[in-house]
């Protein structure tokens, strides 16, 4: 089953949502947090207390291809590794492009958010 997601443009926000997720028992390592520039991400994911998605779960192939891509095939690999489909993966890869932040959940069946 694909991850749910969200997108959001305000930090606070994720954070609220990050926060009612975990009360609904959803567990750190099934959320993640993306946007298309690597600090704010990590910066995000931090504050927010979440995952990046990396080589654990691009796998090392992947994460060291993803180093000589460009940014936008990097995202796109990375949704495209994470379970979204090459289209949905193109989609959102175009809304980070224009600022937006994603909040990731896989296995959204385990905590019945589909």
């Amino acid at each position: 089953m694909k991850p749910y997601i969200e997108e959001y443009q305000n930090e606070d926000r994720m954070k609220e949502a990050v926060n009612n997720l975990k009360t609904k028992g959803v567990e750190k390592n099934d959320v993640y947090v993306l946007s298309h520039d690597d600090e704010r991400t990590e910066r995000i994911s931090e504050k927010v207390d979440t995952n990046t998605i990396g080589s654990e779960e691009t796998g090392m192939k992947n994460a060291v291809g993803n180093f000589f891509n460009k940014k936008g095939d990097e995202l796109r690999n990375k949704l495209s590794e994470i379970g979204f489909s090459k289209t949905e993966a193109e989609t959102y890869e175009e809304k980070l492009d224009k600022g937006k932040v994603l909040l990731i959940v896989t296995n959204p069946e385990k905590y019945q958010l589909v």
